[in-house]
């Protein structure tokens, strides 16, 4: 282990690691879920899906969960990166104009539409989830979700415009696009699913609470992209922190993850700054209990990462094509 990853793990010390109790029930009830969509159907795909352990990165993200609640945010977890997957490992990531068609579906899918006839499974997909989730959100998440999964949407668009231009982005860009192409403020969102809350617009929207959320989502987003950075560079994938951080610095890989090491360890002492901010200016439960949510993410992405095999079996072949094309497309 380098000195500036041991000392991004010391960091992440003041963040006690948690695990839910109900984890090994979700992780059953996720792989009936994305069988019963269509999700995950042919052995190569299945085999991939059961290495990447998202049942488990749920338990260790939503650690106070009811079993409910943490089999719903699995589910969206399956969903999320199974599309993560057809966007940069697959043949719609590098076609602007088909993502933007599929973004227009999806958006569809969270403004009420039924899925069209023969939609792609994983938009049938996500018309599940949402009906699941909807129901008894507020209006005012409905909306700060909707927008968050619009933001990824152009996030991914602009990322599809970089790979069919061959243009690789400036650090300073690819860190303004990240926590929405890594849909990580979709998922911190569900932490008021999780914990039964509704934190009001007034709150959210307050610098001390923004500023503790994003720091919260740079440190998700970067640690992904420090323990996914070879599998996605063995496919040709290069929106990665280190791999922007590389080109743009004309340092190697293994300077460049060195650096992304020690922008994580500070962001990480960020949000504990900004975090008492937050709960001084807002001294609620809600804001605790969503304060709380953003630690387990931190701290549960980070124990996912390191130990997945997602990010460190390089695969092939195993994308089922049915998820993004209309099923009389799908071969």
């Amino acid at each position: 282990m380098t000195p500036e990853l041991a000392r991004m793990w010391s960091v992440f010390d003041a963040i006690p690691p948690q695990v839910n109790p109900h984890g090994p029930g979700v992780i059953t009830r996720l792989d009936q879920w994305v069988a019963e969509q269509g999700l995950v159907v042919r052995p190569k795909s299945r085999e991939r899906f059961a290495q990447a352990d998202f049942g488990w990165f749920a338990a260790v993200t939503y650690p106070t969960a009811d079993a409910e609640t943490l089999a719903l945010v699995a589910d969206w977890f399956a969903w999320l990166f199974l599309l993560d997957d057809q966007l940069d490992d697959g043949g719609l990531g590098s076609d602007p104009v088909r993502t933007g068609e599929f973004m227009a579906e999806m958006f569809g899918v969270l403004t009420g539409l039924p899925a069209a006839t023969g939609a792609p499974t994983i938009i049938t997909a996500l018309s599940d989830l949402w009906d699941r989730s909807a129901g008894t959100a507020s209006a005012t998440w409905r909306r700060r979700f909707v927008d968050h999964v619009i933001a990824g949407g152009l996030a991914a668009r602009w990322e599809a415009d970089n790979r069919a231009a061959g243009v690789v982005p400036s650090v300073e860009s690819y860190v303004d696009k990240r926590p929405h192409t890594g849909a990580v403020y979709v998922c911190m969102d569900l932490i008021e699913l999780a914990e039964r809350i509704d934190v009001p617009a007034e709150v959210y929207d307050s610098e001390p609470f923004a500023d503790a959320l994003r720091a919260a989502c740079d440190v998700v987003g970067w640690v992904n992209d420090l323990y996914s950075v070879d599998k996605e560079t063995a496919l040709g994938e290069y929106h990665n922190l280190v791999s922007v951080t590389a080109h743009s610095a004309g340092v190697s890989m293994v300077e460049a993850s060195a650096v992304a090491a020690d922008l994580i360890s500070e962001r990480v002492l960020d949000f504990l700054r900004l975090e008492r901010a937050a709960e001084a200016a807002w001294p609620r439960a809600d804001v605790r209990a969503y304060l709380d949510g953003m630690r387990s993410w931190m701290r549960g992405n980070l124990d996912w990462s390191a130990t997945t095999r997602r990010y460190r079996d390089v695969a092939s072949g195993y994308l089922e094509r049915g998820l993004v094309e209309p099923m009389g497309e799908a071969r």
